[in-house]
């Protein structure tokens, strides 16, 4: 089956619990299409460039996910729906990294300070 990276933005008014609720929804979408979750990361609330339905910040999260291509369609279809979910994007892989992410690998060198 094809790989692919998700990664979306939800609203920044929203609580991190709200977050993991939301990535556990959008996960048993992808399940019940025949897909599997790879790896799930929260990079947390951060700054975003510009404003977005004017919101100044918004939680991160990213999915690894090893699914046919009509998961991926119902998934996006469904984060279309969701008012919480300001942007996503999916982009296909060739393979998937098991390591932390950049993002997750530079946080955990912010914090041995």
């Amino acid at each position: 089956m094809p790989l692919y990276e998700h990664v979306y933005i939800a609203r920044q008014d929203i609580s991190p619990a709200q977050v993991e609720a939301l990535t556990d929804e959008l996960q048993s979408i992808v399940r019940e299409n025949g897909g599997e979750i790879k790896k799930s990361e929260y990079w947390g609330l951060r700054t975003l460039q510009y404003k977005i339905n004017k919101n100044r910040k918004g939680h991160y999260s990213l999915m690894n996910i090893d699914s046919p291509p009509n998961a991926i369609t119902e998934l996006e279809r469904q984060m279309r729906i969701k008012e919480d979910i300001l942007r996503f994007m999916t982009i296909r892989v060739e393979e998937h990294d098991e390591e932390p992410s950049p993002v997750m690998s530079r946080r955990d060198r912010d914090n041995r300070d």
